[in-house]
């Protein structure tokens, strides 16, 4: 029972280490207990769970509905759709910041991670609390940002027509609290600035969140479960490695993001004498198409 539970903090922004649970054998009360967990801590990490798939994605279905990676069908396995497979020896890992899907309409609300193989030393990820890091912006820039919105696409996958605007600044309907919602790897420009604008301040608040004091960083042990809030945390594994790296992820979807009504114009509408930019044009192309298509 949760009762027994040892949670300990890994930092002062977020992540806790979670020991003396079965997660292949929650029942309700422990589920719950751990959504309490995650709403507080961000991210979980469960040592010695060593889940097969089958487990892995029954419990990833106590969360909510889960659905494989839309763009890169190829690391999804033909008897298991709901998982999504990562695998390196060395690079081609997920090693920019970001947050899980926000090229889509409705991301990922938690990603659940098994972790079947890791190197000895090196492959650690690491986290932002992205509440964290609005919190200690500027009440100017805070100003700033509440009421922008952002382009974000599918670029890194090869799908740069997959895409969606949210909020550049998202706020949780329960708590009240905010979160800077762009990341570096899927958010292509903030739609109510121009292109140079745009650059700027993107690159600014992406590096912003990066900074240690936002950050936890997780060495990983084989038959570890990683659970994290995705709509609140960003994410980045550290390239810095040389060894097999196995895991399996199942995503919780459904994410419903919302923020303060932007209060301008897209600034596309408003520069057609420029010469517009491919991801100038792409917002354009999304901005008008028929609210049935999208």
């Amino acid at each position: 029972m949760s009762n027994s539970w040892k949670t300990t903090r890994l930092s002062a922004a977020l992540g806790a280490e979670v020991a003396d649970v079965k997660l292949a054998e929650a029942d309700d009360s422990d589920i719950a207990e751990i959504k309490r967990l995650l709403n507080e801590h961000m991210v979980l990490f469960f040592p010695d769970q060593h889940m097969s798939t089958d487990d892995h994605i029954a419990y990833g279905r106590r969360f909510g509905r889960l659905e494989g990676h839309p763009n890169l069908k190829e690391r999804t396995p033909e008897d298991y759709p709901e998982l999504f497979r990562l695998a390196a020896s060395e690079g081609g890992i997920a090693d920019e910041w970001h947050t899980d899907l926000t090229f889509l309409e409705r991301p990922s609300l938690m990603s659940i991670l098994n972790v079947k193989e890791c190197p000895d030393v090196g492959g650690d990820t690491m986290w932002a609390n992205l509440c964290a890091a609005y919190n200690a912006l500027s009440p100017p820039i805070q100003e700033l940002c509440d009421g922008l919105s952002a382009l974000h696409d599918a670029l890194p996958h090869e799908r740069p027509d997959r895409m969606a605007i949210h909020p550049l600044i998202r706020v949780d309907p329960e708590s009240g609290r905010k979160a800077i919602y762009v990341n570096e790897h899927f958010t292509r420009r903030i739609v109510e600035t121009n292109a140079q604008e745009s650059a700027i301040l993107l690159s600014y608040l992406t590096n912003w969140v990066k900074q240690p004091p936002f950050t936890v960083r997780y060495r990983w042990q084989a038959g570890t479960i990683g659970m994290w809030d995705n709509r609140f945390t960003q994410h980045c594994v550290v390239n810095d490695f040389v060894g097999e790296r196995l895991m399996e992820r199942v995503t919780v979807m459904g994410d419903s993001i919302q923020g303060a009504a932007p209060r301008w114009r897209p600034f596309t509408e408003n520069a057609k004498r420029s010469a517009m930019s491919r991801h100038d044009r792409q917002l354009k192309a999304f901005l008008e198409e028929p609210a049935a298509a999208k």
